[in-house]
């Protein structure tokens, strides 16, 4: 499976990086940050609680299925003022 995955706001800034092609089996969302995550330093950023992300460019959750293609998105929470 390849997976489109992109990085927004203080995530991009903390990895160097706005998006990157990930191969690998992964069920969800979820697994593939576990997967991201074990890459350490930066990375740690993406074990926020509080991340968002976007499958195919509609929000959801952690547990959201992935699938060949998909296009992933994770970025922290906006606050409006």
């Amino acid at each position: 499976m390849k997976l489109n995955v992109m990085y927004f706001a203080r995530y991009r800034e903390a990895l160097g990086r706005d998006s990157e092609q990930v191969e690998g089996v992964f069920s969800s969302i979820a697994e593939l940050r576990s997967h991201l995550l074990q890459r350490g330093n930066a990375w740690d950023v993406l074990a926020e609680p509080n991340l968002m992300c976007a499958r195919n460019q509609d929000l959801c959750k952690l547990d959201e299925p992935l699938a060949d293609g998909d296009d992933v998105a994770f970025f922290p929470p906006v606050t409006g003022g």
